[in-house]
């Protein structure tokens, strides 16, 4: 076969299959969830490589019928999704499947079986630890690996940092969420209106720091407290120095 016959047969034929099996796997992905990488579980993680796997197989391989490949994604796709419905409703099935934490520091003390069981060595739970910013095992009352494989850790009271009440700060809930209302010389209006706030009220808020435009604005947040942040663009900056 010359390279003419590949491009018209083999190649629109990669090209078919690699189009489908992208689209396939998007629909897949979008059905079963979304879940940050940091909170997979190592079931999920595998089954995201199945996915991914089968679906480079039917772009890929052209011995492989599309249509017997995009079936196995799809079954491999009801299975992972009822697989995660029962977990959600069966808390015996979620231990199975994901494990359940596990303790490795308890009152302060190693609890060397829990490492054994985890396959961890102490060079590993330290280096964890200082991943938490905590340099020294004596300052942990509880340390417990999250089925995630991330370690959560519980620090002794005195190494706990100090709260609002403990320094009887004021603990008043913010008026409003910090939101964007303006940015590179342009109001952002569904965002005021949202926070139940005027375009005059922004004009009176920018006036009060001395800025007469909008087009002068970079970028301008509403704080939690109702106040407005403000950053000018280079040239209006330079112009009011």
């Amino acid at each position: 076969m010359n390279i003419d016959e590949f491009f018209k047969a083999d190649f629109w034929e990669m090209i078919l299959r690699s189009t489908l099996s992208f689209f396939a796997l998007l629909i897949v992905t979008r059905l079963l969830g979304k879940k940050q990488l940091g909170q997979l579980t190592f079931f999920h993680y595998t089954t995201g490589i199945t996915f991914g796997s089968i679906a480079s197989e039917i772009a890929a391989q052209a011995e492989t019928p599309f249509l017997d490949g995009l079936i196995a994604l799809i079954w491999w796709s009801v299975l992972t999704y009822f697989m995660t419905i029962i977990t959600i409703k069966s808390k015996k099935a979620r231990v199975i499947v994901d494990d359940k934490p596990t303790i490795l520091i308890q009152n302060g003390i190693i609890l060397e079986s829990a490492l054994r069981k985890n396959r961890l060595h102490m060079d590993e739970l330290a280096m964890m630890l200082r991943e938490q910013a905590i340099f020294s095992i004596q300052d942990v009352q509880y340390a417990l690996l999250e089925t995630t494989g991330k370690l959560s850790v519980l620090p002794r009271p005195a190494e706990q940092p100090a709260t609002k009440q403990d320094v009887k700060a004021d603990v008043t809930p913010p008026t409003y969420i910090p939101t964007e209302v303006a940015s590179d010389g342009k109001v952002i209006y569904e965002n005021l209106v949202e926070l139940e706030l005027t375009e005059d009220w922004l004009m009176k808020k920018l006036k009060k720091q001395n800025v007469q435009s909008v087009e002068d604005v970079y970028f301008a947040q509403v704080q939690g407290n109702g106040s407005l942040y403000v950053s000018l663009k280079d040239k209006a900056r330079r112009s009011s120095s």
